[in-house]
């Protein structure tokens, strides 16, 4: 039986990825592949794969996936947003297919937790999972807004939780485009702390919603001395990552770094806001 949700896939020179991703979304009779502009085999790869190819070029995240729920002309009311270096498991799917087929969803759209993969192995506790996104949602019902260098949802919409995750193979194109990549974001990042006024709600830290934790939780790292330090150690220690193996060490190292570009950045905007 054909799945009854559309899929849409953000992708920008992903040859690496684009055929697992869609290899994994072909239960479904309705796949989009909204690309920003890719000089590689990525769009040829797709449209072989039966993926109907749009093109927007890339401004950021929430953009983006707005353009494509928009424009892409999907075949049902649900989608599921994925990055081409993310994957659907049949255990998600199955999950997908029972919410659709409900009469009685109170939810507009739905928090899905993803397994970090390097190396092929899950980074179970060194991830800090789960760690939920929105990706699952009625097309004519859920917004995004730019935060830092990805995207949230709109605030005050009724929205669910899923059990079951999708993969992600956050590190598929190697070292160099990973610290490119993620020099960019730091830098994001540090504009939106340097920007934010919004104080602090200690409260949030007890509440029984783990993403308004964790968001709290990020919004305190902001403020820490010697962040990059202590994220190591978190990841490492605290979270148990040394029970995931040697992969731990290697994770842990590259967040440590990408903490200190965001330092770096936001120390350059805070002195040239004082000269």
């Amino acid at each position: 039986m054909e799945a009854n949700f559309s899929i849409i896939i953000l992708a920008f020179n992903e040859e690496i990825n684009i055929e697992s991703c869609i290899e994994s979304c072909q239960f479904s009779d309705d796949i989009h592949v909204v690309d920003s502009g890719s000089t590689d085999q990525t769009v040829p790869l797709a449209q072989r794969l039966g993926a109907t190819v749009h093109f927007n070029k890339f401004e950021s995240f929430a953009k983006q996936r707005n353009w494509a729920t928009d424009n892409a002309k999907c075949k049902y009311d649900w989608v599921f947003h994925l990055d081409a270096d993310e994957r659907l498991t049949e255990s998600l799917i199955d999950e997908l297919r029972s919410i659709v087929q409900s009469q009685s969803n109170e939810f507009v759209g739905y928090y899905v937790p993803n397994k970090l993969m390097l190396h092929q192995q899950w980074l179970k506790r060194s991830g800090g999972y789960p760690i939920y996104q929105m990706r699952f949602f009625h097309r004519h019902k859920m917004r995004f807004v730019d935060f830092g260098h990805g995207q949230r949802e709109e605030p005050d919409k009724k929205v669910g939780t899923l059990k079951h995750p999708y993969l992600h193979f956050a590190f598929s194109h190697g070292m160099e485009r990973w610290l490119s990549k993620h020099n960019h974001y730091a830098y994001q990042e540090a504009v939106e702390c340097f920007n934010s006024e919004t104080k602090i709600q200690l409260g949030n830290l007890f509440s029984k919603d783990p993403l308004v934790r964790r968001r709290c939780l990020k919004s305190i790292a902001y403020r820490l001395p010697f962040r990059s330090s202590l994220r190591w150690i978190m990841i490492v220690v605290l979270q148990g990552g040394i029970l995931d193996g040697t992969v731990s060490f290697t994770y842990a190292k590259m967040i440590s770094t990408y903490d200190s570009m965001f330092q770096l950045h936001l120390q350059a905007l805070r002195k040239d806001q004082r000269s």
